[in-house]
């Protein structure tokens, strides 16, 4: 064998072990990173887990989904679909079961969705929803403690992200992820940034922790769901129960 051929010979295999390396290398990076995203949201390969959505509340024709709420799915969806998991969708007056053994996505308003009204009774205490019938400038508030975060529709709203962690004690560790806006576009809005930031929150928070977040949506009217603000990590203030009562409304 020639100089010539050698070194070619020589090439091909080092091109070859490099090829073979480096696709080792993004395999094991790429299966690090999906399981990480399966422990955060508690969606292991070939898992079931829950979506339960909201009834819209400025429907005139019975039962039927706001576009937004829509759109918040189909994102959830895509999200289960790379984990490897399975969804089953279930309107909030139907979801008579308890948290822990599946993972959760609830959304909506608590009074448009009575499942997202007993989760927040019973584990969020400390978060309220005013109603539409008192003063204008409150309607559709979101308290939190006591801070109040007003709506200017269209251009600033408000939205409660959170990740509950089950008792690990019972057996039934999966986590309920509940998303409550003003507006059926902040409940995407919330959604999409979930899916976007979920390493951020988990470098945080741990793949395994609580965490309630009040999200800004910035220009709705224009941007849809896309512009969000943290406006503050509200854990401890969502737990405690709150000293006077508020009235409980939809979004």
């Amino acid at each position: 064998m020639s100089d010539d051929v050698r070194n070619i010979v020589l090439g091909l295999a080092a091109s070859g072990i490099s090829a073979a390396l480096g696709w080792f290398v993004r395999t094991y990076l790429w299966r690090r990173k999906l399981r990480r995203k399966q422990r955060f949201f508690g969606l292991p390969t070939g898992s079931e887990c829950l979506m339960v959505i909201n009834r819209d509340p400025g429907s005139t024709r019975g039962w039927s989904v706001a576009r937004h709420d829509v759109f918040a799915l189909i994102e959830l969806s895509a999200l289960i679909k790379e984990c490897g998991a399975h969804a089953e969708i279930l309107p909030h007056d139907t979801a008579w079961q308890g948290f822990g053994a599946r993972t959760e996505f609830c959304i909506g308003g608590p009074i448009s969705n009575h499942r997202m009204a007993a989760h927040l009774r019973s584990m969020l205490p400390g978060f309220q929803v005013n109603d539409f019938t008192g003063p204008v400038e409150d309607q559709g508030a979101l308290t939190v403690g006591s801070e109040a975060y007003r709506m200017e529709k269209g251009k600033v709203e408000y939205v409660f992200l959170a990740r509950l962690a089950a008792d690990e004690n019972t057996g039934n560790n999966r986590p309920v992820f509940l998303a409550s806006g003003q507006r059926g576009v902040n409940n995407q809005a919330a959604v999409r940034y979930l899916a976007r930031h979920y390493l951020r929150l988990a470098r945080k928070y741990g793949v395994d922790g609580t965490f309630c977040l009040l999200l800004k949506v910035v220009n709705s009217d224009a941007y849809g769901p896309d512009v969000v603000e943290v406006v503050a990590d509200v854990t401890r203030e969502a737990r405690t129960p709150a000293s006077r009562p508020v009235a409980v409304a939809a979004e």
